[in-house]
């Protein structure tokens, strides 16, 4: 397995960045979240704050992780959960936040300004809502996700096609498509998509996005 591929340098994380995932259940956020966090797992621990209770961590293995480089911390309780992704920026370098409802704006731009004063990798995935505008470096939002191979429920998967948007101060402020095709040999395929032009091939890696 192996990490997200840079995509010009977008596809990343950075030190003292935030990361924004947005999209509905189902368009692959969470994978790519995931896989996003893997470079980062080959350097040092990186952590999930799980909102939900959900995370199987054979799926972040699968991502690409390093499998003694994760920690999962449950923290449902809205209260709790700005201290929680707190004391986790003060010792990991990489920390991907599911985000509670109930959550302020103000909160949120704390633990942005924390994440860039201790040179942290923060992302953030609302469960509900938007994330408070200029937060985020760069955004992400799921459009949707394909599959090929399976009809009417069953049949053999062959890959899946994630488009995501990227937009923010990572792309200049110029919204970008991204494609993201899984064989099921487990490599990906990224494209950045032009708007009135071909998709062209500009990394691979091997990832799942679910």
């Amino acid at each position: 397995m192996g990490s997200m591929p840079a995509s010009d340098g977008l596809l990343a994380l950075e030190p003292g960045r935030v990361v924004g995932l947005t999209g509905s259940v189902g368009t692959g956020m969470t994978r790519l979240g995931l896989s996003l966090m893997a470079e980062a797992s080959r350097r040092g621990p990186v952590a999930f704050v799980d909102v939900r209770g959900w995370l199987c961590p054979l799926s972040a293995w699968e991502s690409g992780i390093e499998p003694d480089r994760l920690a999962v911390v449950r923290c449902p309780d809205p209260g709790r959960w700005p201290k929680v992704v707190a004391a986790l920026l003060e010792g990991i370098p990489a920390v991907y936040a599911e985000v509670p409802t109930g959550v302020s704006d103000a909160l949120l731009r704390r633990l942005g300004a924390l994440a860039r004063n201790r040179r942290r990798s923060l992302l953030l995935r609302p469960l509900r809502g938007s994330l408070p505008s200029g937060l985020t470096h760069l955004r992400l939002e799921g459009q949707g996700i394909e599959w090929e191979g399976v009809g009417d429920g069953h049949g053999r998967l062959l890959g899946r096609r994630l488009l995501v948007e990227a937009s923010g101060k990572a792309t200049g402020g110029i919204p970008r498509l991204i494609e993201i095709e899984g064989g099921e040999d487990g490599a990906d395929a990224v494209r950045v998509v032009p708007r009135l032009a071909p998709a062209a091939v500009v990394g691979s890696a091997a990832t799942a996005a679910g």
